[in-house]
């Protein structure tokens, strides 16, 4: 078992920067991949970034050159560095982890989400 939780959303300008944090405890182990997903009214929760336990990142087309993924091992904390802010960024922002299965496939746990406004 996995338990993520968020934090760092808020209101900010167009613009503007904001750092989201993901602090993960459990069976932290066996996680192959962490990452951040969005979901704002009326649309469908997409990928943002996400980060690999070998090492290796994946961005949305949106995001890239705006948004960069990191990790830290000794605090199990991931982060999102959202520069350049745009109000269509605006959403809910979820922490999540996904772990291998030998049988079974992957897995993925879900912080509860942490709300980003980007205003005008």
């Amino acid at each position: 078992q996995v338990q993520l939780v968020e934090s760092g959303g808020g209101l900010v300008q167009a613009g503007g920067s904001l750092r989201l944090s993901c602090a993960a405890s459990g069976t932290i182990f066996t996680v192959s991949s962490m990452g951040w997903y969005r979901q704002a009214p009326g649309k469908q929760r997409e990928l943002v970034a996400a980060i690999a336990k070998v090492g290796n990142t994946n961005y949305a087309d949106s995001v890239k050159g705006r948004f960069a993924i990191s990790r830290d091992n000794v605090k199990n904390t991931i982060y999102l560095q959202m520069n350049s802010l745009k109000p269509e960024d605006t959403a809910v922002y979820y922490c999540n982890a996904r772990v291998y299965r030998t049988v079974g496939g992957t897995y993925d746990y879900w912080g509860q989400g942490t709300q980003v406004t980007v205003s005008s």
